[in-house]
């Protein structure tokens, strides 16, 4: 839901046109085996660089051109050199170009290594599905399609890419604006692309009761059941066969299951994603005629039904203040604070935020203040004086309990209150929202600390019209730890993210990369083994925004877009959730907040050198610092090293945005341990209150 009046123009309302279009051309008959199309069905792929690429994404281009290619031949490489020559002609006219490979497996390496040996920088749109392939009849090396997005995303040209009279008239046409009459042009190919699944005479022999449906609850039960938060309910073959274009679809578009991290990076539980089989099971099932076979209905006997409580009852249920959410308007952020009636300090093992309305509750975060009441019973000195407040709990759409490893936990002081960020959205009825929080806890003490810290970055400014702004931030950790979660968020002009940990060696190693981020469905993502991060390790974020007119998302592609709490604003934000090796109840540290007093170094020091030069002073809070730059320079080589920088921010001005700033740090999160009785207000919460520990902000 958008926060802001969503622009509707031309170019957009030509999308819209497309799309509906597309949607009565999509219950035409499909493609036989080997037939080239008469129009192309919207899909989405990566690239060799890890970048998603979405055919209907480019409805207002005079033109796409598409070309089939091995990786591994030379063949492969002189198509390739052709489409770069045209690219390098009609690129600068809005024409866009992408080559399409049908592989198995991870095969990104070799793609780059084609690209680098032809000096081509077409990108190579790997389908390892085969599925696209599959539609296009894409089968011969250098296979060209040229497609007019104009007429519902028809076939303009057929043919092979060394045809350049005969491509180029086309191209040159539909540049012009001008009607095209398709165009197929007969070659002997030298190459033969397999496409070893594409079996269409057996696509009926797959059954819907032994190998469709079994994914389909696995898969989607959880979301598509009876009073889950998906618009329909798996309770039948019908059901299902009234979806199926639908379904396959959200296949194509990697839309569904929403389980967007690239397969290729990390393994990570709660993986929902469709295994490339799962996928074509599913896709040529439907391609068939989605046919009922034999044997009985396994939906019907599945039983899917959303659990109140998954974990099982809770030790302790906390229950968030009531808020009426009206039918329209936008609501500024409610920050309730609960006081902890638990008579002796308990310890966190897992948590379970349940919204009393779906539809309303954006988001919950949370956090814990241990020293709320302030009474006798816990002295500063003592252990758990010393330990910090944490989370407990956070919620957005599609989010799963949250689960600690064996032997870590969140520590619950009798004097505490609990403190929540809520995050509320109209949808144009009203509803009373009455969000309760499942509390575990631990038998015993457990030996270990769950710290959670932010990666992040509330300087830059994303320009009108840029589709591809880049943003990069990083924590340095000054002692051994492994991290639990991976938690990215940025708003709707996210669009990719990716984190990488570089070792004090210099070696790196990638941790997570989403290729396409889709703000509706945030989660944590916990490493099926925990990450083993080196003292001296820097944790790098990477995101780069959509801020164009092309994502349909965007609230409003005129505006220079700042940090901010609110969704039409935008945030660069990455959270880890992590225990210290040498850290234990027994034994508090001061890592995490030595770490957290270095972050906004880190998120100025793009060039990752542990110096500031004087273009990475960037940021409407840190005019000040770049002005001043040469008087903090204390050793007049034009950069400044952290000594410098320290000694600068004690000329740093108050900023607005956040008002008190005690406890709350650079980028409005509240830290651990802050103790801060009164709630904060909407002026500290610029970039949105994570909690108490930094836990985030879905």
């Amino acid at each position: 839901m958008f926060h802001t009046h969503w622009r509707i123009t031309p170019m957009r309302a030509k999308i819209a046109a497309v799309a509906s279009v597309i949607a009565i051309a999509a219950s035409a008959p499909m493609a036989l085996a080997g037939t080239t199309p008469n129009f192309v069905e919207n899909f989405r792929l990566t690239d060799q660089e890890r970048k998603a690429h979405e055919l209907f994404y480019y409805a207002d281009a005079p033109a796409i051109v598409l070309m089939a290619t091995s990786l591994d031949s030379k063949e492969a490489k002189k198509s390739a050199q052709a489409l770069q020559a045209l690219k390098e002609k009609y690129a600068d006219q809005g024409v866009v170009f992408y080559m399409i490979s049908p592989v198995e497996g991870n095969q990104r390496a070799e793609a780059r290594e084609m690209l680098a040996s032809a000096n081509v920088d077409v990108p190579v749109l790997l389908d390892e599905r085969q599925l696209v392939a599959e539609s296009l009849a894409f089968d011969r090396t250098g296979e060209a399609l040229v497609i007019n997005p104009k007429t519902g995303f028809t076939v303009a040209y057929a043919g092979p890419v060394s045809s350049e009279a005969d491509l180029t008239s086309t191209i040159e046409a539909l540049v012009a604006g001008e009607d095209v009459a398709p165009k197929m042009v007969e070659a002997d190919y030298k190459e033969k692309l397999e496409l070893p699944n594409y079996e269409p005479a057996k696509f009926s022999e797959i059954s819907y009761t032994d190998d469709v449906a079994p994914i389909l609850v696995d898969k989607c039960g959880a979301c598509h059941a009876e009073g889950g938060i998906a618009p329909w309910e798996l309770s039948s073959y019908e059901k299902v066969f009234g979806f199926a274009p639908m379904i396959r679809e959200v296949i194509r578009t990697d839309r569904m299951p929403p389980y967007f991290p690239d397969p290729h990076i990390g393994n990570f539980e709660n993986n929902d994603e469709l295994t490339d089989e799962e996928a074509r099971t599913i896709v040529h099932w439907i391609e068939a005629g989605s046919p009922r076979g034999e044997g009985p209905d396994p939906l019907l006997e599945a039983d899917l039904e959303v659990q109140d409580w998954p974990l099982g009852e809770p030790d302790y249920i906390v229950e968030v203040d009531a808020f009426d959410i009206p039918a329209t308007g936008i609501l500024e952020y409610e920050y309730p604070v609960i006081e902890n009636e638990l008579e002796e300090g308990k310890w966190i093992r897992a948590t379970h935020v349940r919204p009393g309305s779906m539809r309303g509750v954006h988001h919950v975060t949370s956090g814990y203040i241990q020293d709320y009441k302030k009474s006798a019973a816990v002295e500063e000195d003592s252990i758990e004086g010393k330990l910090p407040g944490g989370s407990v709990g956070s919620y957005t759409p599609g989010q799963n309990p949250q689960e600690f490893p064996a032997g870590v936990g969140t520590y619950l002081s009798p004097d505490g209150a609990y403190r929540f960020s809520m995050h509320y959205t109209t949808f144009g009825k009203e509803e009373t929202d009455k969000t309760q929080v499942g509390l575990y806890f631990h038998d015993e003490e457990p030996e270990y600390i769950m710290r959670s810290s932010v990666i992040g970055d509330s300087n830059f400014e994303i320009p009108a019209g840029d589709d591809d702004y880049y943003v990069k931030s990083y924590l340095k950790f000054p002692a051994d730890a492994e991290i639990y979660v991976l938690y990215p968020h940025a708003h709707y002009r996210g669009k990719h993210v990716e984190l990488t940990m570089q070792k004090p060696d210099g070696t790196e190693e990638k941790l997570i990369s989403l290729p396409r981020y889709d703000f509706n469905w945030q989660r944590d993502y916990n490493p099926v083994e925990p990450i083993q991060v080196p003292a001296g390790s820097r944790l790098i974020a990477e995101w780069w925004y959509d801020n164009s007119e092309r994502n349909f998302a965007n609230p409003d592609f005129t505006a220079n877009v700042t940090p901010g709490d609110q969704t039409h604003e935008e945030m660069m934000y990455f959270r880890v959730n992590y225990r210290w090796l040498d850290e234990m109840v027994q034994n508090v540290t001061q890592h995490s907040e030595t770490m957290m007093k270095d972050r906004l170094f880190a998120s100025l020091d793009d060039s990752v050198d542990d110096m500031l030069q004087k273009e990475e002073i960037i940021g409407q809070r840190n005019v000040w610092l770049a002005k001043g730059f040469d008087k903090y320079d204390a050793n007049d080589d034009g950069l400044l090293d952290r000594a410098e920088f320290q000694i600068a921010q004690k000329d740093r001005p108050a900023d607005p945005r956040f008002g008190n700033r005690e406890g709350v740090n650079e980028f409005g999160d509240i830290e651990e341990g802050a103790g801060k009785k009164d709630k904060p207000n909407a002026d500290m919460t610029s970039l949105e209150t994570k909690s108490t520990s930094g836990a985030g902000v879905q």
